[in-house]
Parts: C-alpha cells; sequence; structure tokens
C-alpha cells in the first residue's frame, strides 16, 4: 500500500496522486503548491491522505510542496485578475494577424515562467508570427494549444439540455467514450438536436446508464417481433426498459390493434444471441 493525497486543479478536473509531505495534515479544497513536470503549480486537495494499493501508482509519485501560504494564494490570485486583459490582448493580435482561430482560455504558469493560451481550429494554424507577437507584449514566453470541441465546452462551462451544468466542466474528470449505440439501446431519440451537447457532439451523459440498458435490452424482445402471452400471440409495440415492462398489440379482427402492457416474464420469445450491429461504429461520437 502506498500512501497518497488527491490533488485536483481544476473544478471537475481530473484527480492525481502525490506523494503528501511528512508532518503536514491535509483537508478537503485545502490549497497547495505540488511539483509537477511543468514545474510548481497551485492546486487544491481532493480528499485528504490515504493508502491506495501499489498498482494504481504510477512511481515515482510527484511530491506535494508546501500547504499554500497566504503570499501563494495572494500571487495565485493576481494571475487570476490578470486573464481577462491577456485574454482581451491575444483575441485582438488574432485579429490583427487574420487567423482563423478561437480562444478559448488562458493560464498564467504559477513560477511566472510563461503563460498558455488554448484555441480551438477547424484546420492547422500557423501562429508563428502571433507568438513573437504576444512574447513581444507581454515580455513571457508564451505557448499556444490547439483543443478540441469538448475541450472548450469544458473550459467554458455552460447548461446542458437537462438544465445542469455541463458534466464535463462540473463533475466529470476525463471524457468518456460515447455513441450512437448507446442511443439505440437506451430507445433514444436520433434526433440530433437531442442527443447532443453543447459542443455538438454526443452527450457525454450516455455512457452513465448504459451498462444497465445494455444488459436489460438483451433481456427485452425487438419491437416488431412476435411473442407469445397468456392473451395469445402478438407483436410487441414498445419495450420500458426501467420497468420491465412489454406492450403488445393484438388484432382486434376489425382492422385495429388492442394494445396491453405485460411483465417481461409474462413474455415469451425468440431470443437473438447475435448483438446488434452498430452501423456507425463504437467510436462514433457524431451523428
Amino acid at each position: 500500500m502506498v500512501k497518497v493525497v488527491g490533488i485536483k486543479f481544476k473544478n471537475g478536473g481530473k484527480l492525481y496522486y502525490f506523494s503528501p509531505k511528512a508532518g503536514d495534515q491535509y483537508e478537503r479544497n485545502m490549497p497547495v503548491v505540488v511539483e509537477t513536470a511543468r514545474g510548481l503549480e497551485y492546486a487544491w486537495v481532493a480528499y485528504p491522505e490515504k493508502e491506495v494499493p501499489d498498482d494504481e501508482v504510477v512511481q515515482p509519485l510527484k511530491p506535494v510542496i508546501r500547504i499554500a501560504t497566504q503570499k501563494d494564494t495572494d500571487f495565485y490570485n493576481a494571475c487570476e485578475a490578470k486573464k481577462p486583459q491577456a485574454m482581451q490582448t491575444c483575441k485582438e493580435k488574432i485579429i490583427k494577424h487574420g487567423l482563423e482561430m478561437k480562444l478559448v482560455d488562458c493560464e498564467y504558469a504559477f513560477d511566472g515562467s510563461k503563460i498558455t493560451f488554448f484555441f480551438t481550429s477547424a484546420n492547422r494554424v500557423d501562429f508563428r508570427e502571433l507568438v513573437k507577437d504576444l512574447a513581444t507584449s507581454f515580455h513571457n514566453r508564451i505557448e499556444l494549444r490547439q483543443v478540441g470541441t469538448r475541450d472548450e465546452t469544458k473550459y467554458l462551462g455552460g447548461l446542458a439540455p437537462c438544465g445542469r451544468v455541463c458534466c464535463c466542466a462540473g463533475n466529470m474528470p476525463e471524457f468518456k467514450k460515447v455513441s450512437v449505440k448507446m442511443a439505440k439501446t437506451q430507445g433514444l431519440s436520433l434526433n440530433p438536436g437531442k442527443i447532443s451537447g453543447l459542443c455538438g457532439r454526443l452527450m457525454c451523459c450516455l455512457s452513465y446508464e448504459n451498462d444497465y440498458y445494455a444488459d436489460v435490452s438483451k433481456k427485452m424482445p425487438k419491437v416488431g417481433s412476435e411473442v407469445s402471452t397468456l392473451e395469445g400471440k402478438g407483436l410487441v409495440a414498445s419495450v420500458n426498459m426501467l420497468k420491465l415492462l412489454v406492450k403488445v398489440k393484438f388484432d382486434d379482427k376489425n382492422g385495429g390493434w388492442i394494445y396491453k402492457d405485460f411483465r417481461l416474464e409474462d413474455v415469451r420469445f425468440k431470443k437473438s444471441n447475435q448483438p446488434e450491429k452498430d452501423e456507425s461504429g463504437d467510436d462514433a461520437d457524431t451523428l
């Protein structure tokens, strides 16, 4: 077992393991200064010191340097206060150089060694002259990093169609794999406007309950298939995978249909062992 401290760098961001400093007592959301591959960084304690199995840790662990002092916090807040002006300056430079890129966010290194600007673009961008111009304006080392549309939403945040803060910006440390097959399995509309998030890609929450629906769907009859019930044979009109109900329609012999609900265990049908082919591909995350 290894003693670790869970550290996060942003709200809703990925959690990382760091080695605790001997003698320090950590509390949840306590600001700390840690050592990373990029140098010293300001972060927060996601959860206090605990022990985890050796195979969950990639050695050697980077250390927690210290619990953040008031001076550390003041410097971090000063950097955050400079971000709006830095963003505005960078946007003006982008327009000046006529570059097709959208600025998303910027980040000051905690040691003041550089400023990183994050942007999105449909194509590759030659920003060498922009970097030189920004370096002259800020008298600092400049890094430009291109991110995807999902990352843009994660940085900017916003309200999802459900009315809550977007999962990626609020409570999801890492993007999860989603596909159109998940929407089909859950019986959702394949209308892009109903299953797409603010980023225009498939909603991340499709993966939350997919394991349950994937398991139950194997036990349910297909819509349109013939089933046998205590009241005779009929066709499946719809299924309710949460209540485990099957709606069956019977011919009323007068050109119409009679609909009745049956519990799954009261319905008999031929099960298919062949998994449904995902025409869009398992890795598809757009429509």
